[in-house]
């Protein structure tokens, strides 16, 4: 069966950086990989919005979250920035969805983009086929092992001995 192939030429940080980051936040690489490739993004970038937001960065993060990140120091450059850190940025707040919000799995990672249901379906659909997608190329270039439940934690334990690092796609 042939392997599905990424979009041409995805940049290398995106895949880079969205592998490691989702490593580090335990959520499904074929699904932030997804959401890099439907922002469409690239560092520096701004784009305006119909509500007056305006999305910035890789990961097209939302202006109207810089709000809630400036406590923790981060400013709107760190999520323009070239580099890993905006997909850190973004892994982390998916997993903020996933862990928080209602809905079923696909629904809570579309809410990176609108909680509003006439956009998050839209988003949804698109995701689900990009993530499928990006799951084939992972698997066929990486240990990787499918969870079933991705909204389940990981049983690590400080010390514990692991194998090495597998990654993880979203289940289909």
């Amino acid at each position: 069966m042939p392997v599905a192939l990424p979009p041409p030429s995805p940049p290398p940080e995106r895949i880079l950086c969205s592998v490691e980051a989702a490593v580090k936040f335990d959520i499904p690489a074929n699904v932030l990989l997804a959401v890099a490739e439907k922002e469409g993004g690239r560092p520096g970038l701004r784009v305006r919005n119909a509500n007056g937001t305006e999305d910035i960065g890789p990961l097209q993060f939302n202006s109207a979250y810089l709000g809630t990140l400036a406590p923790l120091g981060i400013r709107e450059a760190d999520v323009a920035a070239a580099g890993c850190y905006p997909y850190e940025l973004a892994a982390w707040r998916i997993r903020q969805h996933i862990r928080h919000d209602g809905g079923d799995f696909w629904t809570r990672v579309a809410n990176y983009h609108s909680r509003t249901p006439a956009y998050n379906v839209v988003y949804r659909a698109d995701l689900m086929v990009k993530a499928a997608r990006w799951a084939d190329w992972l698997s066929a270039r990486l240990a990787t092992y499918e969870q079933a439940d991705p909204q389940a934690r990981s049983a690590r334990e400080p010390g514990a001995v692991t194998a090495p690092a597998r990654v993880v796609v979203a289940g289909r």
